[in-house]
């Protein structure tokens, strides 16, 4: 297995335990202890996932997830913080995390974050599927999207999420449907995180003022269709 996985955590009771689990199911790993050596490693070394902690010395984590996702980087994020607050989770996905994960922690559920994400990013099925609707189309083999000309960044769980609105035009799904399919049927982040990503989505198809594709549906969930 050549995954590459970047721990960035200034712990080092954290980034010791994370290294040995991961390298032991056999992913090649690097750590970073501050923001600034984390964006230096990926800019010399792409990861395919970064397990970033939300308190670092220097830059903290949300700046350096802010700043992989403007530059466009389609790295999985897996957030680790040892704040509880509702707040604080969304304001991490917010910043284009994919993940979160509150400590202390089980090494096992960390394991399955990872695992999760890497599917996700990593899907066993490569024939290209070319997925469209009005001016918005999505290629699956290159996992990325356009409207017009316009190309559009996604991360890897806004990609998810518009693969399936594209997948299944006008038809209203719902908001466990669609927490169930995106983060898995365990999921603890409630309805808000949903929230969180269409926002962006919405904010990524529309940021020239182009017409609003994806609606909401009042006390159900949404749906992918032209203006109500």
């Amino acid at each position: 297995m050549n995954t590459h996985i970047l721990i960035v955590d200034d712990d080092n009771r954290v980034t010791s335990a994370l290294r040995r689990t991961l390298a032991y199911e056999g992913y090649q790993v690097s750590v970073a202890a501050n923001g600034e050596a984390a964006l230096s490693a990926v800019r010399t070394k792409p990861p395919d996932l970064v397990i970033l902690d939300l308190m670092l010395p220097g830059i903290d984590g949300l700046e350096v997830c802010r700043r992989l996702r403007n530059a466009g980087d389609g790295i999985a994020i897996l957030m680790l913080t040892a704040r509880d607050a509702v707040a604080d989770r969304v304001t991490g996905l917010e910043t284009g995390a994919d993940d979160y994960l509150v400590k202390p922690f089980a090494l096992e559920e960390l394991l399955a974050r990872v695992k999760a994400l890497l599917r996700r990013r990593n899907p066993p099925d490569v024939a290209r599927e070319i997925l469209h609707y009005e001016d918005l189309e999505l290629d699956t083999a290159t996992r990325q999207a356009t409207r017009g000309n316009r190309l559009i960044d996604l991360s890897t769980t806004e990609y998810e999420l518009l693969a399936m609105f594209l997948r299944n035009p006008r038809i209203v799904l719902i908001r466990t449907v669609l927490m169930d399919r995106i983060w898995g049927i365990d999921f603890e982040g409630g309805p808000n995180v949903l929230e969180v990503y269409i926002g962006h989505l919405r904010s990524k198809l529309e940021q020239y003022g182009e017409k609003r594709l994806i609606q909401t549906v009042r006390g159900a969930g949404y749906v992918l269709r032209t203006g109500e």
